[in-house]
């Protein structure tokens, strides 16, 4: 089977590999839709904190079965999106049902091979029948529930003012959930790209460009209060730093994103204003549930998928992704 794996920061190969044979429990997938997210890109340029070379990349995905258990919920030919995070079941996190950050978890495409191939076996509580859903959607479910899990840790509601750093897939996730859970929502980026997207396309009618004049713009926005909720989405420590600035007194900031390294902020100003300060990682099975109904009522915008390419192509075009210029918000592999 024809498969794509980053052999070193910059470099991705094809390859042909065997295809698998699944074993006990379970599911032999056929991958028809692979996303591209900010974890791949950072991949391929080298700033990925839990990852060791060659890796096949890959984890936002979208299959068809082709073989299942005997009496399993799934049947061959069903489109299923899958959840990547691989856990192990019986750690402290596990036990408390906090799958998304299992002791020893393996997300596909970062601690093991991922979905840049034509096909995968998984155990079978990993994937999910996406009934109702295009290909497209199912996997779009991924980067949607990482969305839909950080604003459900943040307890968003009803009316909160809502700032989010960084206006790309992840951050459009957080906006749409953030939204329908009743917030007001504020988006802030340094490309007007971005910005622009989410006015038109997400109903995000607040943005503010990043650059002189912004945290103004941003204490004008909420009657010099700030925001209820800052999310940071940016994947930039120096971003993350500023954003304490920007959360209300009594208010809660929850980083999304991941840098590989430390970052650092003012003890009196996080006390003085009672920070909640919440790490969000990956997403539940019941957050992957939460945005297939989310999807199936048309809360969500087909809109996201701006850019495509073949499972053949991504040695060659894969590097393109990375230039601003480019305009991407989520681009889609179409492997079969």
């Amino acid at each position: 089977m024809l498969t794509i794996i980053c052999d070193t920061p910059g470099k991705l190969s094809a390859i042909e590999r065997e295809r698998p044979t699944r074993g006990e429990g379970e599911v032999l997938l056929r991958l028809r839709r692979v996303g591209i997210c900010g974890t791949d890109l950072h991949i391929f340029t080298g700033n990925q904190p839990y990852l060791s070379y060659p890796r096949v990349m890959g984890h936002e995905l979208a299959a068809t079965v082709e073989e299942a258990p005997a009496g399993s919920r799934l049947s061959p030919g069903d489109v299923v999106s899958v959840v990547p995070y691989i856990s192990c079941g019986h750690c402290v996190a596990c036990r408390k049902g906090k799958t998304n950050c299992c002791r020893n978890i393996g997300v596909l495409g970062v601690h093991r091979d991922g979905g840049m191939a034509e096909f995968i076996c998984l155990p079978e509580p990993f994937v999910l029948k996406a009934e109702g859903l295009t290909l497209d959607q199912a996997a779009m479910v991924e980067f949607l529930a990482i969305g839909a899990h950080a604003v459900a840790r943040a307890r968003t509601q009803p009316g909160d003012k809502v700032l989010i750093a960084g206006a790309g897939p992840i951050g459009a996730a957080v906006a749409i959930f953030a939204r329908s859970a009743g917030a007001q929502v504020t988006l802030i980026d340094g490309r007007a790209d971005r910005l622009d997207f989410a006015r038109a396309h997400l109903g995000i009618a607040s943005t503010v460009r990043l650059g002189p004049g912004d945290t103004d713009e941003l204490a004008t926005i909420t009657g010099g209060d700030f925001f209820d909720v800052v999310f940071d989405a940016t994947g930039n420590p120096k971003a993350i730093e500023r954003g304490f600035g920007f959360i209300a007194h009594g208010g809660t900031y929850v980083l999304v994103s991941i840098v590989a390294g430390d970052i650092s902020f003012s003890d009196p100003e996080f006390h003085k204003r009672e920070t909640s300060l919440l790490g969000s990682r990956n997403a539940t099975v019941a957050d992957f549930e939460r945005v297939m109904a989310a999807i199936r009522a048309g809360e969500v915008p087909d809109a996201l998928i701006t850019h495509r390419m073949r499972l053949s192509d991504v040695p060659e075009k894969f590097a393109a992704l990375t230039d601003p210029h480019a305009g991407v918000v989520k681009a889609m592999i179409d492997v079969a």
